[in-house]
């Protein structure tokens, strides 16, 4: 199975998605920022990226950017984002290859959606 960062600054969601994929037999590794996650994800490997689009110190766009360009990461990234502007911000996205998964989300949903980006890698 997988080896997924989830990047959240709400608890109640980062454990919805955390239960989700554990119980689908991915191993979950939890940070609550853009910053933390780089420190992350400079030690470990990971096989896919979901991250919030608003959080503090970092946002999931700089995250991206970082780690793209600052450690040359090809990995899969699912943003997630509240916001409705989801034209503007699927366009900041695209040079990275990066997928917009808007919330509220269904959790079963998510799951199939990173199994699909994972199922990709591995075809």
């Amino acid at each position: 199975m997988a080896r997924v960062l989830i990047v959240e600054d709400e608890p109640h969601i980062a454990r919805v998605m955390a239960l989700w994929l554990s119980r689908h037999g991915h191993t979950v590794l939890e940070t609550t920022n853009g910053k933390k996650a780089l420190e992350v994800l400079a030690g470990e490997s990971v096989d896919i990226i979901v991250t919030d689009m608003n959080m503090p110190e970092m946002d999931g766009v700089t995250l991206v950017e970082k780690a793209r360009s600052d450690l040359g990461l090809k990995t899969p990234i699912l943003l997630l984002t509240a916001r409705c502007d989801h034209a503007a911000v699927q366009a900041q996205l695209d040079p990275f290859g990066v997928r917009l998964y808007t919330k509220p989300f269904v959790p079963s949903r998510l799951v199939a959606d990173i199994e699909e980006q994972i199922g990709a890698l591995s075809a």
